[in-house]
């Protein structure tokens, strides 16, 4: 019976084989054939919605340009391209030898004088997709770690708790100069110009470059998907709306309800959902550096569901889920302004293109440059019955508070989303933007006791001296009392900007993982304003945080225990801080407060 099984599953296998070989030399042509001197012909749009044929011709296969994969090196020739070269949203543009598909047009070299173009084989597009869809997973985690993808956020403690890393285009040097993927042109509408020029270096980060183009996007809920074919253009859309932003490329290949597209990673996210529409070109913009096409999105068609090193591949009809953000910005001039859109449900893009909306949305209304203050409330709504994200802070700056409110804003909305929860789910999220042309800002100059010995069970009051521009001084007063049996010996007390009391909790957020989504999220809840001073009592006296509370002075053994698995920074911070006895909260008024100061006091037996 157990061999009659085995023999059963040869022949399956043999005739999927046999299958696979039988298409294969109908529909594609293998690389192992592909030699210099051989020609073919390319499909791409050049202007509108019609698909026109450019000659290929071969110059060679490049080995090893990845793990186990090859590049074929081709000379592009007719329509535009003797002018424009090799021309940004041509990504996936199939090429054909012998009438079988060979690879899709890929890479390009930056100030070329000719068209001479990196083909990606076709066997290795089909390789790398899949169709499951299902949102991000791991591989993308390393980007939405990269802080410099979130503008103004340098100083915010929440993102330097998440960490940092790099992400590089892909691409490589060669005898004859830089080879590099294609860029994917991207088309933003409704944004403001500083907006642009703002994000321009993350957006380049992950291989896209930003242009005031037109954006005509579609929602993913149309009833109907349109046709597409190989060499049709096509836009991924991450937000539509009041702002629209879409990246383009073209279908390289389409099976039944399966599209193979750009011939190259998008953003490299792995599984995702992003809805994409058929679009048309409007002109090709020619220049030395590399040309473009300027496209309009047209059509909703389907989801990307694979974004991998060597394409994207997506479903036509499919629909993406998209998350719905609201924002109000409180016009000192008049009305309130709001903005609705969506953007694409991703653990990365959706704080992220959130950041980008809300700077364009205060950039839109107030001003962007000179002294400015502003205040900002948010929400963020999950499903599934998880308790709601609530943000509530303020900026100050001389020179812009815009980019600081909009990342510091965003900044534990994406602390949630990487935190390994993968089943959470955002509902909606909101945001009401209070900006003012005024810098409101406060420094903690003194802090004094009442007095300096104090006794368990007695009253020891504080006093804080807060100076602002044009001689402002405020002065708040906050008691604290000791408990009874407080051993005998030096107290301190704190006076501290929200900053600085914040990170070492949310440095150990980060070395340590809370156990359910509803714990992360009430930890976060918790973060401190900084439109108030806070006074902590503590001791010179090691302590850990255990179950969301404060474990201080443990034993030596204890401490070990606590310690094992945080890496030496968190672990240091937090036995340095000492154990605190009791926190008290003053009100400046309307002001971000920073500084901070110690003082001491000697308790008494």
């Amino acid at each position: 019976m157990k061999a009659k099984t085995v023999s059963v599953a040869v022949l399956l296998l043999a005739a999927m084989a046999a299958g696979w070989s039988a298409q294969a030399p109908e529909l594609f042509f293998p690389l192992d054939r592909v030699r210099a001197g051989l020609h073919g012909v390319g499909k791409t749009i050049f202007l509108g919605d019609h698909i026109e044929e450019f000659g290929v011709e071969i110059l060679g296969v490049v080995e090893n340009t990845g793990p186990r994969q090859s590049m074929i090196l081709a000379r592009l020739s007719g329509g535009p391209l003797a002018e424009a070269g090799v021309i940004q949203g041509m990504s996936g543009s199939p090429v054909y030898i012998e009438g079988k598909l060979v690879g899709a047009v890929a890479f390009g070299f930056p100030f070329a004088k000719e068209a001479i173009a990196g083909i990606q084989p076709i066997s290795q597009m089909l390789d790398d997709a899949s169709f499951s869809g299902g949102g991000r997973r791991a591989s993308g985690a390393s980007i939405a770690r990269n802080t410099s993808l979130f503008p103004g956020a340098r100083d915010n403690p929440l993102f330097r708790a998440i960490g940092d890393s790099g992400s590089a285009r892909e691409g490589w040097d060669t005898p004859f100069g830089a080879m590099r993927e294609i860029e994917t042109p991207l088309a933003m509408s409704g944004f403001t110009e500083r907006t642009r020029s703002e994000f321009s270096g993350p957006l380049a980060q992950l291989g896209l470059r930003a242009s005031s183009g037109l954006s005509g996007g579609r929602s993913a809920a149309q009833a109907k998907a349109a046709n597409v074919e190989p060499g049709s253009m096509i836009s991924v859309e991450l937000m539509t709306g009041d702002m629209m932003m879409s990246a383009d490329g073209t279908v390289t290949y389409v099976d039944g309800k399966r599209i193979y597209a750009f011939g190259h990673r998008f953003l490299a996210v792995g599984s995702t959902e992003l809805p994409f529409s058929r679009s048309e070109v409007l002109a090709i913009l020619p220049n030395l550096s590399a040309s473009t096409k300027i496209s309009a999105a047209r059509e909703w068609v389907g989801s990307i569901t694979s974004d991998r090193s060597t394409s994207v591949a997506g479903e036509i009809g499919r629909k993406a889920a998209m998350v719905p953000v609201e924002i109000e910005v409180k016009n000192q001039a008049g009305a309130p302004r709001h903005y609705h859109i969506e953007v694409v449900a991703d653990r990365l893009l959706t704080p992220f293109l959130t950041q980008t909306a809300m700077f364009s949305a205060i950039d839109a209304t107030e001003r962007t440059l000179g002294v400015s203050s502003v205040r900002v409330e948010g929400r963020v709504e999950f499903e599934d019955g998880v308790p709601p994200l609530i943000i509530r802070n303020m900026f100050s700056s001389e020179l812009s508070a815009a980019g600081a409110a909009s990342a510091n804003s965003v900044a534990p909305f994406s602390f949630v989303l990487q935190s390994g929860f993968n089943a959470l789910k955002v509902r909606r999220v909101s945001y009401v933007v209070e900006p003012e042309e005024s810098k409101r800002m406060v420094e903690i100059e003194q802090a004094w006791a009442a007095r300096h010995d104090v006794r368990p069970g007695e009253t020891v009051g504080v006093s804080v001296l807060l100076t602002g521009d044009n001689g402002l001084e405020v002065t708040r007063s906050a008691e604290f009392r000791l408990p009874m049996g407080i051993p005998a010996g030096p107290l301190n007390l704190t006076v501290s900007d929200a900053n600085g009391l914040n990170l070492p909790e949310l440095m150990n957020l980060a070395a340590v993982n809370a156990a359910t989504p509803e714990a992360l999220i009430r930890e976060l809840n918790e973060i401190r304003p900084s439109d108030r001073a806070y006074v902590r009592v503590w001791r010179a006296q090691p302590s850990y945080p255990v179950s969301g509370r404060e474990l201080g002075d443990p034993p030596p053994s204890v401490s070990l225990v606590l310690t094992r698995g945080m890496s030496a920074g968190p672990a240091l911070l937090l036995a340095a801080r000492g154990t605190t006895l009791g926190e008290m909260v003053l009100d400046p008024g309307d002001y971000v407060v920073s500084g901070a100061k110690t003082i001491q006091v000697e308790v008494k037996p």
